[in-house]
């Protein structure tokens, strides 16, 4: 047997991967976490004899959870929403009247899929608010956009774009959310002008996004609310509460239990 028929005879050895051309290839494709985690995860499956495409499942594993974990964590930044409050720490114990199974029905974010609206109304501190952010993060965590205001703070955004063209009032920022979040309707009485921009904006989000809106004001005292126009209320309302959700929450406030468990506590 001539050399050469001997060296075509031998087996050859598998190429090895350059692990830092692998890095460097996967971070020009724009996957730095799995670029940084390469060495490790090759460590890890030559250790459990996984084989290459066990590796690759790995890293683009790794890859997608951290985009995700970046994605909430900016969208929760954008949106507005207060930190804490989520479904896992609402005490439905304490507050009977919300239903677990409903809330959770909700959680599920079908309603603003079809663009359909959710009113929480109850007296203060019965946790309306709560419910509202913690919806709020779940359809975050769903990949929706969402706005959060206070009444006092939308109002004044919209004062400031009262004469805005309606072309470009479509981009505001509580116009184009897929969910826009309004908190604590009802505390202040609304002047005829603020009723109209209200009313303004409801009609352009009417069957295009979804409102989340919490009042201590029950359906029957907006017309009271929106500066006595009984025209204008029943035109916002019948927009709100076309294909709504109502959650009326009964119960005692969240404050004054915590305020009477800390007055035991130093009696």
């Amino acid at each position: 047997m001539n050399t050469q028929t001997m060296s075509e005879a031998l087996p050859r050895s598998r190429p090895q991967a350059d692990i830092g051309r692998l890095r460097d290839q996967l971070e020009r494709l724009g996957l730095g976490f799995a670029a940084e985690h390469l060495a490790g995860a090759v460590t890890d499956a030559v250790k459990e004899d996984r084989g290459p495409a066990s590796l690759l499942e790995a890293l683009l594993s790794l890859e997608l959870e951290r985009r995700e974990e970046r994605r909430l964590r900016k969208a929760l930044q954008l949106s507005g929403l207060p930190t804490g409050q989520t479904i896992a720490n609402f005490d439905f114990a304490f507050q009977p009247s919300v239903e677990r199974s409903r809330i959770e029905t909700l959680s599920t974010c079908a309603w603003i899929r079809q663009k359909q609206n959710l009113l929480i109304q109850g007296p203060p501190g019965v946790g309306k608010t709560h419910l509202a952010v913690a919806l709020g993060v779940k359809a975050v965590e769903c990949g929706f956009s969402v706005a959060f205001y206070r009444l006092d703070e939308l109002l004044h955004a919209m004062r400031k774009d009262q004469e805005v063209p309606p072309a470009r009032l479509r981009r505001r920022k509580y116009m184009k959310p897929a969910l826009l979040v309004i908190d604590e309707v009802g505390f202040e009485p609304f002047s005829r002008e603020d009723a109209s921009l209200f009313f303004r904006m409801v009609s352009h989000r009417y069957t295009r996004g979804s409102v989340c809106l919490t009042s201590n004001k029950s359906v029957r005292e907006w017309p009271e609310m929106l500066a006595g126009d009984e025209v204008l209320a029943t035109a916002i309302l019948d927009r709100l509460l076309h294909a709504s959700h109502v959650l009326n929450i009964r119960g005692g406030s969240y404050r004054l239990k915590d305020l009477d468990a800390s007055l035991k506590s130093q009696g």
